[in-house]
């Protein structure tokens, strides 16, 4: 049988770990939505951008694909599609294997948006990887001890 939130105590301890790490994320998110922001495109945009240019490898960029990527609905993605054409972002083309699925592909001025946020991005995180490591390390590691059962 599993076990339910009234068969587990959590420590006082491990409430701490959890705001620790769930800060160093959220600063991680606060630098990023200002910095995308900054280069004049909206955070869900800016992950539209990095979804398509990395999927992993056979995995072609749909709509459906990269709704489910950003765990989005589909008219939602479509609607970020659409405004990331408009700007010059991003463009549809149909794909050479079924001519009636759409492909949506970075755009000269997308590639050169997302590589100077990718570049922020990853600087940032080298700056914030230290701390972020050690919160995530440490709930990994006490989580026996912090998360008890009741008798």
């Amino acid at each position: 049988m599993g076990t339910t939130s009234e068969d587990t105590i959590v420590s006082a301890a491990a409430y701490q770990q959890l705001a620790e790490f769930r800060s160093h994320i959220r600063c991680f998110l606060h630098f990023s939505e200002q910095a995308v922001r900054s280069a004049g495109i909206e955070p869900q945009q800016h992950q539209l951008l990095l979804a398509v240019k990395g999927l992993p490898e056979g995995v072609r960029p749909t709509v459906t694909a990269l709704a489910n990527r950003l765990c989005l609905k589909h008219h939602s993605t479509v609607e970020l599609i659409n405004r990331l054409e408009q700007r010059g972002a991003v463009v549809r083309h149909p794909s050479e294997h079924d001519r009636r699925e759409v492909l949506i592909a970075l755009t000269p001025f997308g590639e050169e948006v997302l590589e100077k946020l990718s570049v922020l991005h990853w600087q940032e995180l080298q700056s914030l990887a230290p701390a972020l490591s050690t919160a995530l390390e440490t709930i990994v590691s006490h989580t026996p001890q912090t998360l008890q059962r009741s008798a």
